[in-house]
């Protein structure tokens, strides 16, 4: 509810994005709504919402109320209008969304817009998106360029982007090293799964990189597939504007070096997603400093803070609009980490932090990552994100905004005094997790014999050194040795 009682209450105002005033006099001067309080309805809907106070002059950037002579038939009019397909695409308001308000003894009318779901956007006028829709910006209401409005036209229709099929798009375009690696992290993750003995059609049939339209009998590689494992060349071919970044910032801002480490697709690896997030998360994690905690008699390297880390980069990947202009990008900088994805949030930000409730942009590749154990189910990662970061005292923020792009960005900053440095504390615990580090390298040794140190850690999410050390003790037991050196060599698993 919108309170506005005083006078000076009323000297308070700014006009903002989520405020808008109206004289509304009309031609006769008793009152109507006015014609530009619809571009203004259709630009709050499909932003953030707002409130429209009718009855209220601007002049300098100070208001007074004029008053409206016949408040309670400018309702009717406006709710009669709401209802009129031919005005407007969607009625958003409900009685309680439009108040009366008696301020200095005259009455002003208090229209709240709220913000439209995305099955409600575009909210458009005059029967025709292309053209009538509006988008808040500032103080003022934009029009939208069909580029904009074809995109919410885009996710209105498809609850998920990912599951289309590509046409002409096939096995070929696939980077095999990519598949492979995701396969032997699928059997670490899930020994004995009955998809392991399928083919590599068969598998990614399974896991929803190929599907068939039983409809219309259409069958080939989905934009999922395509973006989990494809190589380069052929992912812009599908997605013109896909780009990924990773960077690594310096503390000075007027350092003439942009950027300490870098990653971004340049022939050197695929360019797909997949990779992207083993090559990242290492990045992310590898001089976090960890606690000594022993868990099931073996130490443990997986802190809260390295799980909000893995959360929040897989929550960027499964939720990026791929079709948006702004790019993926990953900040990893003194004072904290930044997550960038293209496209807005399909729920309200509070809603999301939350949790609860999800509506995730590309689900086919949010089960992609749930199959290797990665991510969390639908409305419980931002929350885990928060309680593994602001557990430790650290701060997270999360926002969404259409300039210069439409992009969402989630900043998770160490809190005062705190760079990354956890806690050297033993602790011991007898919780025991359902799988092993050692019965995990097994496992990923069985599926492939050249496996290396490094891959193991990226594959199990662990350091290098918790690796060296799970691969000790198998050693000692005899149950794998290692044939011929570090390069050229591989392991030999023993039952």
């Amino acid at each position: 509810m919108f309170d506005l009682k005083t006078v000076e209450d009323l000297s308070l105002l700014r006009e903002s994005v989520a405020l808008e005033c109206k004289l509304a006099q009309g031609q006769n001067g008793q009152g109507e709504i006015p014609k530009d309080f619809w571009s203004s309805y259709s630009a709050m809907a499909n932003a953030h919402g707002g409130v429209v106070l009718l009855g209220v002059r601007e002049k300098d950037g100070a208001f007074s109320i004029a008053g409206l002579s016949h408040a309670a038939k400018m309702r009717t009019d406006l709710f009669n209008n709401l209802n009129n397909p031919a005005k407007v695409s969607v009625n958003l308001l409900s009685d309680a969304d439009v108040q009366e308000l008696v301020v200095d003894d005259k009455t002003i009318l208090a229209i709240t817009i709220p913000q439209a779901t995305r099955k409600q956007k575009p909210v458009f006028l005059h029967g025709q998106p292309l053209g009538n829709t509006y988008r808040r910006l500032n103080d003022g209401d934009r029009k939208c360029d069909d580029e904009t409005v074809k995109r919410m036209l885009a996710e209105q229709m498809e609850d998920s982007r990912d599951a289309r099929i590509l046409d002409k798009f096939g096995m070929r375009d696939l980077d095999a090293d990519s598949l492979r690696a995701y396969r032997n992290a699928f059997a670490v993750h899930r020994p004995g799964h009955p998809w392991l003995n399928a083919d590599d059609d068969e598998f990614l049939r399974l896991i929803g990189g190929w599907r068939e339209d039983r409809a219309s009998g259409e069958a080939g590689l989905t934009a999922a597939g395509l973006l989990m494992f494809g190589q380069w060349t052929s992912i812009t071919e599908a997605f013109g504007l896909y780009f990924l970044d990773y960077q690594e910032r310096s503390a000075d801002a007027q350092s003439q070096t942009r950027w300490l480490d870098r990653i971004v697709p340049d022939g050197a690896w695929s360019g797909n997603l997949y990779d992207f997030f083993r090559r990242v998360i290492r990045k992310l994690t590898e001089d976090l400093k960890v606690p000594f905690v022993l868990q099931g008699g073996e130490r443990v390297d997986d802190t809260p803070v390295h799980q909000a880390l893995r959360e929040a980069l897989v929550n960027t990947l499964i939720h990026a609009d791929y079709t948006g202009r702004a790019s993926v990008l990953v900040v990893k900088q003194p004072s904290g980490f930044v997550f960038r994805n293209p496209g807005m949030m399909r729920v309200p930000v509070a809603q999301a932090l939350a949790g609860g409730a999800s509506d995730c942009r590309n689900r086919t590749l949010h089960q992609m990552f749930l199959f290797i154990n990665l991510g969390e189910r639908a409305g419980s990662g931002l929350p885990k994100i928060r309680s593994g970061w602001e557990d430790m005292g650290n701060a997270v923020r999360l926002a969404d905004s259409f300039e210069p792009f439409e992009q969402t960005t989630l900043e998770m900053n160490w809190g005062r005094g705190f760079s990354g440095v956890l806690t050297e504390t033993p602790v011991k615990t007898l919780v025991k997790t359902p799988v092993k580090t050692p019965e995990q390298i097994l496992e990923a040794m069985k599926s492939n014999a050249e496996i290396t140190v490094q891959e193991l850690a990226a594959l199990l999410g662990k350091s290098e050194s918790a690796i060296h050390r799970a691969i000790r003790k198998l050693r000692d037991a005899g149950q794998i040795e290692r044939i011929g050196g570090d390069k050229g060599g591989h392991w030999e698993v023993r039952s």
